[in-house]
This record gives structure tokens, C-alpha cells and sequence, in this order.
């Protein structure tokens, strides 16, 4: 039985309908998963114009007349309750609160397993605070929606390698203090289950440094020593394939080229973001992970510079496409 995946068109101002019409359109992609769109009708089938892309799909009003075991997807015709007009290539709080309210819907047909995994396509953070969002990104969101209060991580993903970070959406200056042998230890876990979810059997984890040259033996900064090895050792000791700290201006080099690592533990946002998007940044996928729930989008954002011009790339929503697949059929199995 083929898993069924919740598929959201993301902010409707940016390129997520176009990239959503050229993933759906592929029918090697359709016959991997069945496929539950949640979304404006009117803007699926925009996105098919602007994409050039056809295909067929039943309109359906829950996901318990979605089509099963078939080619064809479903769609749930999702619009807010004033139904206007949508503008385009700008943040707005109608952009937010659409991709909130679709968000919902999602999250309660995923949450109780009556979809297997969540897809969405790029929304836009200025869009979603103006509707309302409280939480600094929807990461947070989604946990609080899912009631969720254990640990939880944005993992980037570029192919086969995928980082997590000990801090993320925090000012440079307060990382420091927020680095514990703790929170170093919870995000190998986290990255290593991640992999387990994603079909990787043993995965092979590199744990960055903090400082310039990884600290130069305490000469740029006692992280390292204090903080970080004691961090993977103990990771060690509890079975987990860890090592490190390595430098972060070479562990990336390395991870590519040799691919004697799996993932990779950054400590911080841009020390893993900056190399992931410089080796490949339309492949990127951005997965949440620790949630109870899979779910997966792009890596890169809603790209109003060329909405509506038939040229969004699709790489990293098919390549999110597939680790959401991965990750349904590890639920279903």
C-alpha cells in the first residue's frame, strides 16, 4: 500500500503552486505515493498555467474520499472565508494566514496518521507573523500546534548529507552561552533518529567546532574542550556513531568528498546553512525533525522575484518530495 502524503501549495504571492505543478505532474512521482493536495483550487490550477504542467485530479471534501492506490491525486479545495483575491510577489497577512490555516488542516490529518507525512511548499515568515504567528519560525509552531514538548531541530538536507544545529534562530552573540554538553549530545540523537526515519541503517555523525581552527587548543576559545568533546564522547558511550569537533571551515569539504559522514552537527544557523546552499542550493530540503509528525519543504524561500514567470526549479521540492516518501513509508511499515 502505497503511503498518503498531505501536500500544500505554500504561500500563494510566491513560486509553491508552480513548483507543486511540476512535482504532481510527474508520473513516476504519483505512482510512489497517493497524493492529498490542501489548497485553492484556483491557485493549483494557476500554478499549472504558470508551470506549463497538466494533470487531472478529483476533488474530494476530507481525506477519507482521497483516492487510494491510484495515479490521480486528490484535492481538498482549501480558501479562507472572504475568498478575495490573492496579491502577488509581496508579503500580506492573507499570504500568512492561508498558509496557517492550511498548515492546521494538515497537521490534524498527519498527526493522526490518516496522512503519512506533510510536504509543503516555501512560505513566507514576514507573511506568517503578520497573520498571527507568535513562535520565531513554523517549526516552533507546529510543535505547539502538535502539543509537543520534547527536543525538536531543523535538519538540513543536500542529497545524501544532512546537518542539524545545537542553536538555530538566535543572535550570533548569545550562542555561546546556549552551547551545553546536553544540547550537543540531543542534537546527535536527534539527526541520528532523523536518519533512521529517512532509511539510513547506521548513520555516521561529524560534530562541528565552535571556534576559528576549532579553538587552536584554547588559543580563540575553550568551547571545544570544555563543551563539545565531552559532548560527542558521551554521545559515544551511548551507542551513537559520533565524532569530533572537526573545524567547521573543512568538515564540510570533507563530508562531501569523502562521504564518510552522513550528517553533520553544526553549532550555530549559517554554520552549516552557508555550505549546504553554496554546494547546492535548489536541491536543499529543510526537514523537521524530532516532531512527532514527518514533514518536509524546500530550503529556499517563496522567491517573489520571479513569481509568475515559469521558471521556479522544482530540485528541492522533488527532492523533499522523496524524503517524505522515505519517512511516510517508515510510518506505515
Amino acid at each position: 500500500m502505497k503511503p498518503l502524503i498531505a501536500v500544500l501549495l505554500g504561500d500563494p504571492a510566491g513560486i509553491g503552486p508552480e513548483l507543486i505543478a511540476r512535482l504532481v505532474a510527474k508520473p513516476e512521482n504519483r505512482a510512489r505515493a497517493d497524493l492529498l493536495i490542501v489548497g485553492d483550487k484556483r491557485e493549483l490550477d494557476k500554478g499549472m498555467e504558470i508551470a506549463q504542467q497538466r494533470f487531472d485530479y478529483r476533488l474530494v471534501d476530507n481525506v477519507d474520499a482521497a483516492a487510494r492506490d491510484t495515479d490521480m491525486p486528490s484535492l481538498i479545495d482549501f480558501r479562507l472565508p472572504d475568498d478575495a483575491p490573492y496579491e502577488r510577489a509581496v508579503s500580506t497577512e492573507r499570504g500568512g494566514r492561508y498558509s496557517l490555516e492550511a498548515f492546521k488542516q494538515a497537521l490534524v490529518m498527519t498527526r493522526a496518521n490518516r496522512t503519512q507525512a506533510m510536504l509543503f511548499a516555501p512560505v513566507n515568515k514576514t507573511s506568517l507573523h503578520m497573520a498571527g504567528m507568535e513562535t520565531n519560525d513554523e517549526m516552533e509552531w507546529f510543535a505547539r500546534q502538535l502539543d509537543f514538548s520534547g527536543a525538536f531541530c531543523e535538519f538540513n538536507v543536500l542529497d545524501e548529507l544532512w546537518t542539524s544545529r545545537v542553536t538555530s534562530h538566535i543572535a550570533l552573540k548569545d550562542v555561546s552561552a546556549k552551547l551545553t554538553q546536553e544540547r550537543v549530545v540531543g542534537a546527535v540523537q536527534l539527526i541520528h533518529d532523523g536518519l533512521k526515519r529517512a532509511g539510513v541503517d547506521k548513520p555516521r555523525i561529524a560534530v562541528c567546532g565552535f571556534n576559528p581552527h576549532n579553538g587552536d587548543n584554547g588559543a580563540f576559545g575553550r568551547e571545544e574542550i570544555d563543551v563539545i568533546a565531552p559532548a560527542v564522547e558521551h554521545a559515544c558511550a551511548q551507542g551513537y556513531d559520533a565524532q569530533g569537533p572537526f573545524p567547521a571551515d573543512t568538515i564540510f569539504v570533507r563530508a562531501r568528498d569523502q562521504k564518510v559522514f552522513d550528517g553533520v552537527v553544526t553549532m550555530y544557523h549559517d554554520q552549516g546553512q552557508i555550505a549546504m546552499k553554496l554546494m547546492g542550493f535548489w536541491r536543499g530540503v529543510t526537514v523537521h525533525g524530532g516532531l512527532p509528525v514527518p514533514i518536509t519543504t524546500p530550503a529556499h524561500g517563496t522567491a517573489f522575484d520571479i513569481h509568475g514567470q515559469g521558471r521556479a526549479d522544482v530540485g528541492a521540492t522533488q527532492k523533499a518530495f522523496d524524503i517524505a516518501v522515505r519517512m511516510a513509508q517508515d510510518r506505515l511499515s
